[in-house]
Order: structure tokens, then sequence, then C-alpha cells
């Protein structure tokens, strides 16, 4: 690089939060400590609150039938009802909180009453 010169990225909030989600998606094993050839991903975007979620969880059941998100559970509802998992994605330490489909509902019920 050339003396007195600068070079210089600026993202908006759609390729920031589109880079984000694209580094879960190549660090899966590192991050959630799971084989993303065996999940499924979902995630939302709070645009107001610059908040992020990312859900991993088992492609398959048992007999090999794919396992699709549960269409009852919004998860944009659960992004603005979950607390923070991690203060940092780069703490050593587990980034990440296991819930199971059911504790997702309840969260989102007790969230509406």
């Amino acid at each position: 690089m050339e003396d007195n010169v600068c070079r210089i990225v600026k993202v908006d909030k759609e390729a920031l939060f589109e880079f984000i989600y694209e580094e879960f998606i190549a660090h899966h094993d590192d991050m959630l400590d799971i084989s993303p050839v065996d999940c499924i991903n979902s995630f939302a975007i709070d645009w107001e609150n610059g908040t992020f979620i990312f859900i991993a969880h088992e492609a398959e059941d048992d007999d090999g039938n794919i396992v699709p998100f549960p269409k009852d559970i919004d998860i944009n509802k659960v992004l603005a009802n979950i607390p923070a998992t991690t203060t940092s994605l780069l703490s050593p330490s587990k980034i990440y909180k296991d819930y199971n489909f059911d504790e997702l509902r309840d969260l989102i019920i007790k969230s509406e009453r």
C-alpha cells in the first residue's frame, strides 16, 4: 500500500447483518458446537434495536424426517423477548443457550400476557 493512503470499508446495516449471519454459518462448529451439515438455521434482525438472533436446530428426527422450524413460533417474537446469551461474540466461553421448542413457545406466551 502507498504511503499516506487509507483503505476504507463502510457498510450499511443490511450488509453488516449479512456479514454476521455468514460468519455464523462459516463458524458454526466453533460458535455453536454443532455441525452445520446436521442443522437448519433461522435468523431474524430487529433493525430498530440493532439486535440479531441466530437459531440452529437438528435438521432431521430419528427417522430421518426433516424437522422445520415450527411455524407457530414467531422468530421475531423470540428475538424481542429472549435475553442476550452473551456479551461478546469473541468470548472464549459458550455464547449460546439451548431452548427447546416448547420453551420458546412459553417465552412468547408469557410476553403476551
